[in-house]
């Protein structure tokens, strides 16, 4: 009987010790690892956009890069949203399979480009790998989430959510969402994340339409001052 009780017991240590390593893998070991990941893609960006300057395409500075197609797990932009903090900011990459998600925001395919008319979606984690939209649900009306790609910066402004539907409610990143209270065309934004906060039969929403645009050679937009 001892030499069950002893081993039940080791076997009990053992599997606790296994989901407390899990479990600190989780919550931080990703965190750490997507942190600096997110943290390549910006500065890869950056000197992306660095060596541009330095060797324009010929053309207006904006027309060679609107015409450039966003590239399946790549980075084209960076994201900033005052609410989270100055010092938050955020890769977005093209797409949103698991792979891209772990590196930073995923745009959709298929919807809209920054600036243009429609509806640009992007989605993001709200817990692990980095937790880029773990205060979501802080969102308010007016907030503003800026976007740049290196030579202009677009702020938009949010008009409704956070807003709970479930993830087959694929309407919310249509041209035109209309559950977001909009009924025409516009240039509008959609952010997207998972709820409860450590689960994903939910998701939450919200929708900004494009308050303004500045080139980057005019410093920070207003949102984006201290």
């Amino acid at each position: 009987m001892r030499v069950i009780v002893r081993t039940v017991s080791e076997l009990c240590i053992t599997v606790g010790t296994v989901i407390v390593l899990f479990v600190v893998y989780v919550l931080f070991w990703t965190g750490v690892r997507a942190d600096s990941v997110m943290d390549e893609q910006i500065e890869r960006l950056r000197a992306q956009w660095q060596r541009e300057r330095a060797q324009p395409l010929p053309g207006s500075p904006l027309g060679p890069r609107k015409q450039r197609p966003y590239a399946a797990g790549r980075p084209f932009a960076i994201m900033y949203i005052p609410r989270f903090g100055f010092t938050w900011n955020k890769p977005v990459l093209e797409g949103t399979d698991p792979d891209t998600l772990r590196k930073g925001l995923g745009h959709y395919p298929h919807t809209a480009r920054l600036g243009e008319r429609g509806n640009v979606a992007v989605a993001g984690h709200r817990r692990t790998h980095g937790d880029p939209f773990k205060d979501f649900p802080r969102l308010r009306c007016g907030d503003a989430v800026v976007v740049t790609d290196g030579a202009t910066w677009f702020t938009y402004r949010i008009d409704k959510g956070p807003y709970k539907t479930v993830p087959t409610d694929i309407e919310v990143i249509d041209p035109v969402p209309r559950t977001s209270g909009y009924t025409r065309p516009g240039r509008y934004l959609t952010l997207t994340t998972c709820e409860p906060e450590w689960g994903h039969s939910h998701r939450l929403i919200v929708w900004a339409h494009l308050d303004s645009t500045q080139p980057v050679e005019t410093g920070k937009p207003e949102a984006l001052r201290r």
